[in-house]
């Protein structure tokens, strides 16, 4: 459900060995001294020492025995760089254009200008804002959060998996992950949603969290984000669990980096395992198990393992060249997905993916233990309150950039 974001991209050609030498500078020509004569001879004569005079005549310059023509110790083979060019000077030829001495050091070069990011004033919101509850709610609903501070070329998508079966027409978004992306600074996370947040929704109640696409589609869960959490998302991407599996198996498959030892029920088996730390391939029906099953763990780290399934897909996409094959794998993907995300924003970011794609940066937040309390509604069902002041402080950290 993550491979809607793709990109390409080329890296700025290197520099060789060979154009960085030719680049710098070139050495200075010195002239001869008055009255030296140039001459003829290939060969070069040893360097004066200072106890000798200088040469004045053509025999002089000239070598006449065997020793002057070969040098014998690494002095004579190795002059140092004043020496050779003052000995030598007489052999440079006339016709190479003296090299300007600069009087002054070359100005450094220009520094890229990186423009500020430009970040939205905090957005206060009242009761007035929304519509009131259709059903009574069983608890007190909190004042809305508003809109918090963030850059203004942020964009969220909410990516959301569904538990919705065949000729079953209603369902419930069990899978809340919101991407934040921030083309600006480059930055890429995923904040994970418990789906038993127990949350206002505007116009229906207090419920839970994965209600509220259900009842009232994108636009009800959006307005829930924003008046619970700060934050409204302008996209989203839904997947059900027939989708999710295709989608996974038409990447030939992913491998996923486990964070925790996890064992739980799966299909016909009757314990299914992955240790800690390891990395574990896994076709789409073993996927679609590890980001569902929950009946040894809790919620919020189910939304753990969902955040590492989205990196081991978006890694494998990167591996089977998916970033030059975006075109394509969009017009397949969007049979298979529910969305309000067009190619032409999936373009947009492609700098942001090809960053992603070198970086594997990736941060992940979550709504959990922290951040929530147990409480259990009038029905008799387990659900998370959350903490007004905690969980603001984990939105700022994902809304708004430090």
């Amino acid at each position: 459900m993550i491979v809607l974001i793709v990109l390409a991209g080329n890296l700025p050609e290197q520099m060789t060995s060979a154009q960085a030498y030719q680049s710098g500078n070139q050495d200075n020509v010195v002239f001869a001294a008055p009255g030296y004569i140039p001459t003829p001879s290939p060969f070069q004569p040893l360097p004066p020492t200072p106890s000798e005079p200088l040469p004045t005549t053509s025999s002089q310059l000239l070598p006449t025995t065997p020793s002057q023509l070969l040098p014998t110790t690494p002095s004579q083979l190795l002059p140092t760089t004043s020496t050779y060019l003052v000995a030598y000077a007489p052999f440079i030829s006339r016709d190479i254009p003296p090299t300007p001495i600069p009087t002054e050091p070359p100005p450094p070069p220009a520094q890229e200008v990186q423009e500020e990011v430009q970040f939205t004033s905090d957005e206060g919101r009242s009761w007035s804002d929304y519509p009131g509850p259709s059903i009574w709610p069983d608890m007190q609903a909190p004042a809305p959060v508003g809109i918090l501070s963030h850059p203004e070329d942020q964009i969220n998508i909410l990516l959301l998996g569904s538990d919705q079966r065949p000729n079953d027409g209603g369902f419930r978004t069990d899978t809340i992950q919101l991407l934040t992306i921030n083309p600006s600074e480059g930055t890429v996370k995923v904040t994970s949603f418990p789906r038993d947040l127990y949350v206002y929704i505007p116009g229906f109640t207090m419920q839970r969290i994965n209600t509220a696409f259900g009842w009232g589609g994108f636009d009800a869960l959006a307005d829930t984000m924003e008046y619970n959490f700060g934050v409204k998302p302008e996209y989203y991407l839904l997947v059900n669990f027939s989708s999710f599996k295709d989608g996974i198996d038409s990447l030939g498959g992913i491998t996923v980096d486990i964070g925790r030892d996890f064992c739980d029920h799966m299909d016909n088996f009757d314990v299914f395992c992955v240790s800690e730390n390891s990395s574990y391939w896994m076709d789409g029906r073993i996927a679609l198990w590890y980001v569902r099953a929950r009946y040894s763990t809790s919620d919020i780290d189910r939304g753990r393992r969902q955040q590492e399934v989205i990196e081991a897909a978006f890694n494998q996409l990167v591996s089977m060249n998916g970033l030059a094959r975006a075109p394509e794998l969009y017009d397949i993907y969007k049979q298979n997905v529910t969305t309000n995300i067009d190619f032409n924003l999936l373009t947009d970011l492609l700098p942001v993916a090809l960053h992603l794609a070198e970086s594997r940066e990736i941060g992940n937040y979550s709504i959990g233990k922290g951040q929530v309390y147990d409480w259990i509604n009038y029905s008799g069902a387990m659900v998370l309150v959350p903490i007004r002041e905690p969980v603001l402080e984990v939105m700022r950290q994902v809304i708004s950039e430090p």
